[in-house]
């Protein structure tokens, strides 16, 4: 899945730069659809990122390109690989500012765990 946001002033922290909180919710939200619409009417919740480094600020105006591939599938969690690509009003080329691997699972009505695959779906 491809997706891209436009940075605005109010995604910015303190420092006239994008705040990570931000950055993770759209992350988040972007692997989340991925993952819904490979699996549709399935509900998936977030359990984790693997690891959190930004490798570079982000001015307003800038356009993220969020790339997110499906990685691993497990019996009740599936893996993306989420990359998030930065590209400045000024500049003609894209580069890497963020990238993780986030893991959902899949869970009934309750909140219970429950398998990618069952019975039901097929």
């Amino acid at each position: 899945m491809i997706s891209y946001k436009l940075v605005m002033p109010e995604h910015m922290n303190q420092y006239g730069v994008l705040f990570g909180g931000n950055l993770l919710k759209w992350v988040d939200e972007t692997a989340w659809m991925a993952v819904s619409l490979d699996y549709p009417g399935a509900r998936f919740v977030t359990i984790g990122m693997d690891r959190v480094e930004f490798k570079k600020s982000v001015s307003g105006g800038s356009i993220l390109r969020f790339e997110v591939v499906r990685q691993r599938v497990g019996r009740t969690s599936i893996t993306y690989d989420a990359r998030v690509f930065r590209r400045e009003l000024h500049q003609s080329a894209e580069d890497v500012i963020f990238s993780t691997d986030i893991t959902f699972v899949r869970v009934d009505e309750s909140g219970e765990k429950m398998p990618v695959v069952s019975a039901c779906d097929v």
